[in-house]
């Protein structure tokens, strides 16, 4: 049996009923206390992973190729994609017919994770699906790093900076 309870608010003089909700049955009391316990974890969680992050920036620039393999009949038309973490920073232009190209542009990240991950991946765009040509990873230090990667087809030179003080 559920009951409601009445209460009531006084206001400049004047009595206001307040109706409270019906008791909840044992069940709805358990669905309710685990609804907020799942809640508290995740704002918990949020709260450290937010703490994790730094107002730093990752910069990558100066991506270039060379020696490339594209498919048996032609050269590639590369690019590449970047990450850094769990965040993807976007996609350089497609170079048609270059084995040895320069890519224009840089890749910017904000609100980094310490010691997170930088990945390049490199792309042969084709009619069909397009070819990946190889994947480099490097984790990040602070600092202005030049890198070299040696892929199964080609190797990758970019510079990035990772600008962090404890």
């Amino acid at each position: 049996m559920q009951f409601e309870v009445i209460l009531s608010s006084t206001k400049h003089g004047h009595v206001f009923p307040l109706l409270s909700p019906p008791l909840l049955s044992p069940r709805q009391c358990t669905m309710a206390s685990l609804s907020l316990s799942l809640g508290l974890l995740v704002l918990c969680t949020l709260a450290l992973v937010h703490c994790d992050l730094d107002d730093v920036q990752v910069r990558v620039w100066g991506l270039s190729a060379s020696n490339l393999k594209g498919d048996f009949l032609s050269q590639p038309d590369p690019y590449v994609k970047v990450w850094c973490g769990p965040a993807f920073g976007g996609m350089s232009s497609i170079l048609k017919n270059q084995a040895n190209p320069t890519w224009p542009g840089e890749f910017n990240f904000l609100d980094i994770i310490h010691k997170s991950v930088l990945k390049l991946e490199v792309w042969d765009n084709n009619v069909g699906p397009d070819h990946r040509l190889g994947t480099c990873t490097t984790t990040i230090r602070p600092g202005t790093h030049t890198e070299t990667c040696h892929l199964k087809k080609g190797t990758v030179y970019y510079t990035y900076s990772y600008d962090y003080s404890p």
